[in-house]
Parts: structure tokens; sequence; C-alpha cells
């Protein structure tokens, strides 16, 4: 058995899940509950800002990129040693891949954990039918055990007594309590959703307040109480490989986006994980590849733009060793980005195209890809899953740089994954988890490299 679990999910989006969610990892960490997070779907900055309040690295659990036994085990490996686990949902409850099936959603992955289910519902503008709410998420899915109900935006005492009272009344879930309005405790957002953990907007002094609001709000015994201990299988140890190569990971506040399970996996292929900044170092470190994630490149184009000798060492580098670029990792190794304003920034040039931001256009989707040559990651014929999502464009690659692979989604399907040498650069955020041999290929192709 793991430790006690419970799930935080929303009525919908933007209902303060991330909020609360946030105030209890404070709150029971303040009582020396040692407290493990977890994050449904894609998102990158949730998890980014749990960890950072938990002290803990926080993992990514979504049923389609990685499906149910991939979810489960990741669970089991991370609840052992800690006293209770938290996981934050994504968007509405039941809102996933498509309106048909619950792939992808908060409660498939509640049910496929036998985890209970927190509720926090947005009572703005509501006061009994908050019950009514409460009620059909109650029985929209009898398989979905909603134990209990955090209420947010409450405009004072008289409108907290009345929806809670109301739910008391009409529903099975436990009323915990609820948080009054305030914007002080909304985190700021921009265009790919919080601003991120990195930038330091969540200071000790703010997660200290996190915890006093919701310790002064609701009931933390009775919601541990109603947690509830997960009946997963145990899985076997996955003791990491003696390090054969030193892969270095861009870590800095351009570049942040990555999946905690990825750097796991490639550590347990044998991989030394180096972390540099493009925005600070003027040289890389003595690596045998470089992985860089997704994050925000077009706040620091000017940056990264006068940081010329770390650009051409990338380039460099690049001419004789593998080199895996996801989404901002991308727009850094192509020739220029022009940021939201308009203005030219020159970036790493490994790539014949430019990217922009002006005009903005969002990209959203699951994404499947399907290799159709050898790449540092897999061999023809491998088949991952990830997913897309940015605001920027790119011009059109010419025909002389290979396509890796073909990319399936909601909008159809066409070639991506642009291979320069030992060079792999993609719009796609794939989840080494959907398939663990991207990890183990793209250590070998590093220890290779390095002769």
């Amino acid at each position: 058995m793991t430790a006690p679990a419970i799930v935080v999910a929303g009525a919908s989006s933007g209902v303060g899940k991330t909020t609360v969610t946030l105030a209890l990892l404070a709150a029971y960490r303040r009582r020396g509950v040692r407290v493990q997070a977890f994050k449904v779907g894609p998102d990158f900055i949730d998890p980014g800002f749990h960890a950072l309040v938990s002290g803990r690295p926080s993992y990514n659990l979504d049923g389609w990129m990685c499906g149910q036994d991939a979810v489960r085990s990741c669970v089991e490996r991370h609840a052992r040693e800690v006293d209770l686990v938290i996981v934050e949902g994504m968007m509405g409850c039941f809102d996933g891949l498509d309106g048909t099936s619950e792939s992808g959603s908060t409660a498939e992955v509640a049910k496929w954990l036998g985890a209970p289910v927190l509720l926090v519902v947005d009572a703005a503008r509501l006061s009994r039918s908050a019950a009514a709410l409460v009620l059909g998420f109650e029985r929209y899915d009898p398989a979905l055990d909603v134990v209990g109900v955090i209420v947010n935006n409450l405009g004072g005492d008289i409108h907290r007594a009345w929806v809670l009272d109301a739910i008391r009344l009409g529903c099975r879930a436990a009323p915990l309590g609820g948080l009054a309005r305030d914007p002080t405790l909304t985190l700021p957002e921009r265009h790919l959703g919080l601003v991120t953990a990195a930038e330091g907007r969540l200071d000790d002094r703010s997660v200290q307040r996190l915890a006093e609001t919701i310790e002064s709000s609701i009931d933390l015994d009775r919601l541990q109480r109603l947690a509830r201990p997960l009946a997963l299988a145990p899985s076997a140890p996955v003791l990491p490989r003696a390090a054969q190569v030193r892969i270095g990971v861009a870590r800095d506040a351009a570049f942040q986006f990555y999946y905690a399970e990825n750097l796991d996996l490639l550590e347990t292929a044998g991989a030394e994980l180096v972390p540099w900044s493009p925005l600070r170092d003027h040289d890389l470190p003595d690596v045998d590849g470089l992985y860089l994630g997704g994050g925000y490149p077009e706040l620091h184009g000017s940056a990264l733009a006068h940081n010329a000798s770390l650009r051409a060492s990338v380039r460099a580098f690049a001419a004789r060793h593998p080199v895996y670029a996801e989404c901002g990792g991308l727009m850094f190794l192509a020739r220029t980005l022009t940021d939201a304003e308009g203005v030219d920034h020159a970036m790493a040039g490994l790539l014949p195209a430019t990217v922009s931001m002006h005009p903005p256009r969002m990209t959203l989707a699951y994404t499947e890809v399907a290799f159709a040559v050898d790449t540092p990651l897999g061999k023809a014929g491998t088949v991952a899953r990830g997913h897309e999502f940015h605001f920027s464009t790119m011009s059109e690659v010419p025909p002389a740089v290979s396509r890796a692979w073909r990319v399936r989604s909601h909008a159809g399907e066409r070639p991506e994954g642009y291979l320069l040498g030992s060079c792999l650069l993609s719009y796609v955020h794939l989840h080494f988890a959907s398939n663990p041999e991207l990890a183990t290929s793209f250590v070998r192709a590093c220890a290779t490299s390095r002769g």
C-alpha cells in the first residue's frame, strides 16, 4: 500500500485548483507531513510550483500519453516514502482528449488509482446552486468517489455559510471549507499559462501566506482522514545504471519545461544530467549530448542573441554530438526569433528557418509520432506520444532537411521532426514514459558520439 492520496479536481478550468493544491502542500509540509505532488495532464508549469512548495519533484500523470500501467507505476514509485499524496487535476474533472470519452481526464486517473476526489468549486456567482453543481459531479460517474468539496472566491461570512450549508444538506461529499475572494493569492498568467516557478513570483512569504490562509479556512485534519491509501501493486525498483554519458540539460528562466520522468528515465538509462544555461553560460559544459526543453525563449530573445559565444559553442557541438530540442529548444536553434513586439533576435542558426511570435497563433494538441527514419531517440518504426502547445509559427523548412517522423493529431497528419545529422528538433514535447526506449536510445547515441 502507498501513502494516502487525494485528487484535487475542478468543476472547470480557472476555479483555483492550483492555488488550493499549493496551499495544501505548503500547509501540510509546515505540519511536518511529507507530501508528494503529481499533476494530471501534459502541463509543465504547475509541477514546477509543486516542486518549489513541496521540496520534491512533481510528476505528470497523463492517461492518453502514457497509459494506465505507466501512470500507476509512476505513482507507486514515488509514493513509497511519503505521508500524503496530492494529485492536482487538469481543466474540469471530466475534461480530456475529446467530448466522448474520459481519456486523458482527471476522472480517468482518479479511477485508475482508486483515489478519492476533492472537488474545487468557484462560488463567486453561486450560493445554493453550488450544491446542484456538486451533486451533478457526484452522480455523473458513480465510479468516481467525490469525498469532499472546497469552495473558492467566497464573498463573506454569509455567503460562506449559505454555500457550505447547501452542500452539507444536498450532497454526499463533505464541505471542508472555503477560501475568500483574494486576488493576491492568484498567480499571474501569460500566453502559455501561469508565470513559472523559476521566475521567483512565489517566494517564501507567499508560500507562508498560502499555508496560513488554507489552515484558517479548511478542515485540514478531516481532509487528511478522507485521503485513502492506494491499492497499487508494488513494482520492482528500477536502479539507475552507472553513468555512461553526460547530457547537458538547458535549465534557466528561458528553458525549464521538462517532464520529471523524462529526466529520471535518462538517468536510469545511464546518463549523468548536467545543467547549463543558454542565458548565463558562455560555453558548454563537458558533455556528450544536449537536451533543450521548452520554455519562454521569446521573453529572453535579446539576452540569448547577445550571448554569441554560447550560440557558436552550440553550433560547433551539434556538428559532432547528438542534440534533442523540443519547442522552445527548437526556437533557440532556429536562425532568427521574432518576439511579440516584432523585434528580430539572432539565434543559434542550426535550423535554416525563422520563428515568430508576431502575430501569436496558438497550437494545442495531443500528438502521436511515428518515426520514419533512424534518429538519436529511436529507429524508424518507433512510436511515441506527446503534445504541442505554442504560440509561435515557423517559416517553411527547406526540403533538404530530413523529416524524422509523421505527427498525428486531431488536426490530421503531417511530416515533422527536423533531423540535421545527429540533431533532432521538434515542436512536440515527447513524454518518454510513452516509450521508455527513447531515453535508452538517446543515451546510446551520446555514448557512440563520444567514440
